[in-house]
């Protein structure tokens, strides 16, 4: 079948039926999609297809080159240093993009961040980067290469001609149910990441819960899936993964997220958090060649927070983005709403479950995330999570923080949350939060 004669809808039945879809098909498509060729609605029945039957290793190949090259690709020859970023396949509480590009580029690491928006029930770090007024993460190309050249970090995410088809097809799998998908996701990661032109890439790959990789096998086929997509472009991709069972840190919102990545900015911050932010930012200096091993890159990431080289970096980030750093000196002038719930333990005892993927859903219903393509986000609502798996509590302690704009929307949000927290009577075992790696 040439390209003038590509039917979409015989093309969804092929894929539909477990067939393969030719390169020059999968080109067609996306090239159509992007030039507003192809609806919607086909093209959400298209990705239930493969969301549905996978794809072949050729497919998946053919789709991440035609996303990859659906506009322009950057060219960072000209910025002396090693390219390296950092991307995470989504989890709730995940904020760890925003304290550690700042550490990392404080020790000399050239960092072009692309990030995506939120995915269903997990947070994206553009919606929580813009909770900064006047902060800005969408660039032309042009654009992104001078914040670059100027600060060697930026903090953005696709443009109109920046990987167009990946932002589109985003938000379209976030709206149709078809997010939690390999194929789908390693195409989305990839074709965003090899157009930042990068030397390394490291990977979170997030396992359980709160995590689209339900399994520690299905996110190793993730990973490995990647991986071997880097290498086959001649960029080196080392993938992590990690424990998403139970939130991240213990902020759930985008106003909130930011000013826990400011406490691990100045030194503090959760542990498990902290934990992930300096595992990836070791791996980004050594990829990086700045350190060469990893514990000489820990106690640069140490001593770049200490001397509050990480934090200064992160200021510089805002404002040249457009955002207010006043926000980022005085946290407590980002946005909170007007009201709050305290959601408190019915029993003594030990803290056995803290569900992830219930507490993102609250989140969303809050208003924190988009329940629909078009929906805008709040980002003065969150949860703040007092109460993780393994601490103790008491009758009557407070197992989170519902922070709310609206009386129907924190009801929504609580009919989320009803078995997330489970307490027993015996001690739990803090969970790991490295499971693997894979290079």
């Amino acid at each position: 079948m040439s390209p003038s004669h590509f039917s979409m809808v015989e093309l969804i039945g092929i894929k539909r039926d477990g067939g393969i879809l030719s390169d020059e098909a999968l080109q067609w498509i996306i090239t159509s999609y992007v030039d507003k060729s192809i609806p919607d609605y086909q093209m959400s029945a298209l990705l239930m297809a493969i969301f549905l039957n996978g794809m072949a290793d050729e497919e998946l190949a053919a789709l991440t080159q035609a996303m990859l090259h659906s506009g322009d690709v950057l060219d960072c020859s000209t910025i002396p240093g090693k390219k390296v970023d950092k991307h995470s396949t989504g989890g709730v509480g995940d904020k760890v993009s925003i304290p550690l590009a700042p550490m990392v580029a404080a020790c000399g690491v050239v960092i072009p961040m692309m990030s995506g928006r939120g995915l269903g029930h997990t947070g994206g770090t553009r919606d929580k980067l813009e909770s900064i007024h006047g902060m800005k993460t969408a660039f032309t190309p042009d654009r992104f290469m001078e914040l670059l050249a100027a600060n060697n970090v930026v903090l953005g995410g696709q443009s109109a001609t920046l990987v167009p088809a990946d932002r589109l097809i985003y938000a379209l799998r976030d709206a149709s149910g078809t997010v939690p998908s390999v194929p789908l996701i390693s195409s989305s990661i990839m074709s965003k990441k090899l157009a930042e032109d990068l030397d390394g890439l490291v990977l979170d790959v997030k396992v359980g819960s709160g995590a689209f990789m339900k399994t520690v096998d299905d996110a190793r086929l993730l990973a490995e899936t990647m991986v071997g997509i880097g290498a086959s472009h001649g960029t080196t991709v080392v993938a992590y993964l990690t424990n998403m069972e139970q939130p991240l840190g213990h902020e759930v919102g985008n106003a909130s997220e930011i000013r826990e990545s400011i406490e691990v900015l100045r030194g503090d911050g959760p542990a498990d958090l902290v934990e992930i932010t300096y595992l990836l930012g070791r791996e980004m200096l050594v990829l990086g060649g700045i350190a060469q091993t990893h514990d000489e890159a820990q106690a640069l990431l140490v001593d770049a927070v200490a001397s509050g080289k990480a934090f200064e970096t992160f200021r510089t980030i805002v404002s040249s983005q457009g955002g207010d750093v006043a926000m980022i000196d005085d946290p407590g002038l980002l946005p909170v709403a007007d009201h709050t719930h305290v959601l408190r333990a019915p029993t003594d005892g030990w803290v056995r479950r803290c569900d992830a993927l219930e507490i993102g859903i609250a989140s969303v219903r809050l208003g924190g995330g988009r329940e629909t393509k078009e929906a805008a986000i709040d980002p003065s609502v969150g949860i703040t999570v007092h109460a993780k798996i393994g601490d103790s509590v008491r009758a009557g302690d407070a197992l989170a923080t519902f922070t709310y704009a609206e009386n129907e929307k924190l009801e929504a949000a609580l009919g989320a949350v009803e078995t997330a927290w489970q307490i027993g009577t015996t001690p739990v075992k803090n969970q790991p939060i490295l499971l693997d790696e894979i290079r």
